[in-house]
């Protein structure tokens, strides 16, 4: 049996991107045993995959922040001597000296991009067997041929990203105030150029509440929030969740008839559950980060071209017809 431990710590969307080499190993090696080091206030991204038999968290952020802390010193001993169960192969496909460093303790031959294939070529010097990668093409290749070069396979024609959304069921919180059909407004991310203009979310979700689809703004942070409100205050029926944990909005990612976000990693999980997603662009180009790899995700914009209304209506039209 082969035993691997897959090393990719954050963020959303890159995990998610990552998610499509555990069907891809299970195919090439059936009965593999697949671990994932992960941070942990993303690990529940990887427990949603029914082929990942562990989940290894580790806490650095937390960790930093308390160092003097005997309990930090205690998980992080139990933290090295999980990682220490023999494997075959330690791959690290986050590429950075920090992610090198945390999967030090991990048994096993060691892999990882080559000098001049990642974002950190100083982590290439942790790494046994080093894989050239280009890094003109999409993440998700970039992942998936970083594994199959380490294990020595091919990659496989048909991409699966695995992972199934938690049932809605299981938040009755949700029950009583949901109305469907909904879409998902995933407005906010990491940086502001990003954004798409709030004039334009707010003509979106009238639009879509005058063709009997509801909008949901959810929010990660205060600022978030604010703007989800105010959003709500202009748009018919509009709902803002409570702050919810990272299961429940994938719940609600899951159960949505569409997902339209930036280039956040919400907007990346929308689509690797198959759900009806576009992806709005504004200052980046989404050739090789954008929502990829579902027949059902659609990238609109670029670099200082963000999407129109009308736009996103007839893509939507076309993916997601009522």
């Amino acid at each position: 049996m082969t035993r691997v431990l897959l090393v990719k710590t954050s963020s959303m969307g890159d995990i998610v991107h990552a998610l499509p080499v555990v069907a891809d190993i299970h195919a090439a090696r059936p009965g593999a045993e697949i671990h994932w080091l992960i941070e942990e206030s993303y690990s529940a991204l990887p427990a949603m995959h029914p082929g990942v038999a562990r989940v290894i968290k580790v806490a650095f952020r937390r960790w930093r922040r308390n160092l003097t802390s005997r309990e930090t010193w205690r998980e992080i001993a139990a933290y090295r001597h999980e990682l220490r169960a023999p494997h075959d192969y330690v791959i690290d496909a986050q590429g950075l000296t920090k992610s090198a460093l945390l999967a030090l303790p991990a048994r096993g031959l060691r892999c990882g991009y080559a000098w001049g294939s990642g974002r950190d070529d100083f982590a290439s010097l942790f790494y046994q067997r080093r894989i050239e990668v280009s890094l003109g093409i999409h993440a998700v290749d970039r992942n998936r041929q970083l594994v199959a070069e380490s294990l020595g396979f091919s990659i496989p024609a048909t991409l699966d990203f695995g992972i199934r959304a938690p049932d809605l069921a299981h938040f009755p919180a949700f029950r009583s105030d949901l109305r469907r059909p909904y879409a998902m407004l995933l407005h906010a991310t990491s940086r502001a150029e990003k954004l798409w203009p709030e004039e334009r979310w707010a003509a979106l979700g009238r639009e879509l509440r005058s063709r009997e689809i509801f909008a949901l703004l959810p929010w990660g942070n205060a600022e978030e929030r604010s703007r989800s409100e105010r959003l709500a205050g202009t748009i018919p029926d509009a709902r803002v969740p409570p702050a919810v944990s990272l299961e429940a909005l994938a719940a609600l990612l899951g159960g949505a008839h569409a997902v339209i976000g930036v280039d956040t990693g919400l907007t990346h999980l929308g689509a690797a559950f198959g759900r009806p997603t576009i992806g709005l662009y504004c200052a980046t180009e989404p050739g090789l980060n954008g929502v990829y790899g579902s027949p059902t995700a659609v990238n609109l914009g670029g670099m200082g071209t963000p999407p129109t209304v009308a736009k996103v209506l007839d893509t939507l039209a076309r993916m997601a017809p009522l």
